[in-house]
Parts: C-alpha cells; structure tokens; sequence
C-alpha cells in the first residue's frame, strides 16, 4: 500500500494524554457549574438536569468512540494476522514450485516423475498458478529427448507430463480453464487431447509420433499447427474453434491416416499429404492437388470456385 494511502495510528501515549486530558477538562467542569448553580433555586435545578442530560450525551459519545477505536485496533490487527497468512501461504507454494521443478531436472526418472505429480497437485490447489505450472510442463515437453525410444524411462516421463496436462483440460471436477498451451517445436508420441477445451494451443514445427488425436476438443482462439509433422494418425474429428479463432495448418505435412470427419471445418490451406496412403479425409470444400516437384504428395487448396474463407 502506498504511504498516502496508509491509515494514521494512534499511538499509546497520545491516547493517554486526551484521555487525561478528557478528565481533567470533565472534574473543571463539574466544579464550575456546582459553584454557578449550587443555590437552590428551582431554575437552577432544571440547569443542572439538563447539563447532566449532555454529560450523558457526552459519555456516550466518548464510549462509542472508544468502541470505534477498539473496532480499529482489532480491524487492524486480523488484517494484519491475514497478511501474514497470505505471505506465509505465498512462500510455501514458491517452495513447493521450486522444489518441483528442481526434482523435474533430475538426472534420475522416478524423481522426475515425483516432480510432474507435486507440480499437478500444487496446481490443483492453487488455481493462480495453474498456468504457470502448465507453462513448465510444456516447456519440459519442448525440451529434447535424450532417448526416442518409446519405453525408455525418459518417454514414460515425458508420457506423464502429457497425461498430467490433458487430464486437467477436460472440462469437469478438476478442469483448468482458459489454459494457453505452447508445444512448439515438441516431439510428442501418442499425443490424446481429446475432448479438451483450452483457450489456446500452438503446434507450431511439432513432431506427432505414432497416433495424436483431437477428436471432440475446442481452441477458442489460437490453433497454431504451421509446419506440424504428423507421422501416424491424425484425427481431428468434432473439432471446434472459436469464432474468428486464429487456425492454420500452412505447410503442416500429413504422412499416414489422417480424419477430419464431417464436422470440423477448419482452413487446411496449405496443408501436405503423402498420395500413397489410402486413408484421407478432408474438411469439406478442401481437395488435394498434385505436386509435379514432390512425387506422392499433394498440397491442400479450397474446392474449385470457393475461396479459403468460404471453404473454412
């Protein structure tokens, strides 16, 4: 908080000294209209009725500001006790966090595996920073493979941070919404994000091995797969983008099975195939046209008499 913005505190000795102050003012007081009043007479009996009637008004304004400032005081004192709360709070989360992320640069598997699953608790508990948590996770998954093999321990690892991520983006009991995603230039085997929604995703140069699959999922505004290399199955059905969500397939190359189904339309202009598989279906208003300088493949343009936009 800003200095300007701080409350002023009493200190002890001020609220002594007027209280002093108060009593020495209230005993000059009650002498004077004794001496002024003390006579006798009827009138002056009235006068000292109603002075006593603003005494009483007097101390019950005293007795409610003390109440005030007791509410003060305790006002101050709870939040105070909430700050250190929170600080405390905030510290352990950052050493839970650190201590994560340094068991996710071990040397040694099980340890990197105890790391992905105190990084998924930590996000489940606290949703500030669940991106942040995600943002590790897919920068993890960016980082090369020391072994491509797929039952090496490093892929059963890499395999869980993918797991850990798709889990939590399917909308439900432990979903994390608005997730932004960034794989790019990963290498990612049997990738599943199906039935996913996330606010955003970015494949942008990514190497799908084996089978990856979006069946069901939605990008509410970046679905980024220019230069994506799909070396297996891609299917792609039911997908669902956001209303002028920003989504390109542009020199994204297909070289097996790949399924858009009869829902999805996405623009796959630009797109690559291999010929010689038999197993291809388009969005509709998409057709193959041959490349005479690439035997066996075909790029993806909008059926004749339709524009990208309309075939999108």
């Amino acid at each position: 908080m800003a200095k300007s913005e701080q409350s002023p505190v009493l200190s002890t000795a001020t609220i002594i000294g007027w209280a002093v102050g108060l009593a020495v003012l209230a005993v000059l007081a009650s002498w004077l209209l004794l001496r002024a009043f003390h006579t006798g007479d009827a009138a002056d009996s009235v006068r000292l009725d109603a002075l006593r009637t603003a005494g009483s008004i007097v101390a019950g304004t005293g007795g409610a500001a003390a109440l005030l400032l007791a509410a003060r005081r305790q006002r101050s004192t709870e939040l105070g006790q909430r700050q250190t709360e929170h600080d405390a709070a905030e510290r352990r989360v950052t050493e839970l966090y650190s201590k994560a992320a340094d068991q996710l640069g071990s040397d040694r598997a099980p340890v990197r595996l105890a790391g992905i699953y105190a990084l998924e608790r930590l996000a489940q508990h606290n949703p500030p920073h669940r991106q942040t948590i995600a943002n590790l996770l897919c920068a993890y998954l960016r980082m090369p493979a020391e072994s491509a093999g797929e039952q090496s321990e490093e892929q059963q690892v890499r395999r869980a941070a993918q797991d850990v991520l798709v889990a939590h983006l399917k909308p439900g009991e432990s979903y994390w919404p608005d997730m932004e995603l960034n794989f790019s230039r990963a290498t990612l085997v049997n990738f599943a994000m199906t039935h996913c929604v996330v606010r955003s995703a970015r494949f942008n140069s990514t190497e799908f091995h084996q089978t990856a699959t979006f069946r069901g999922s939605t990008f509410r505004t970046v679905a980024d797969f220019r230069r994506a290399k799909f070396i297996g199955l891609a299917d792609f059905r039911r997908v669902d983008v956001g209303d002028g969500a920003d989504v390109s397939f542009r020199e994204t190359s297909f070289e097996e099975e790949v399924n858009f189904g009869e829902h999805t339309r996405v623009p796959v202009s630009g797109a690559l195939t291999r010929t010689d598989h038999p197993h291809r279906k388009w969005p509709a208003g998409w057709q193959e046209r041959d490349l005479p300088e690439k035997p066996d493949w075909a790029v993806l343009v909008p059926v004749r008499g339709q524009s990208a936009d309309q075939a999108g």
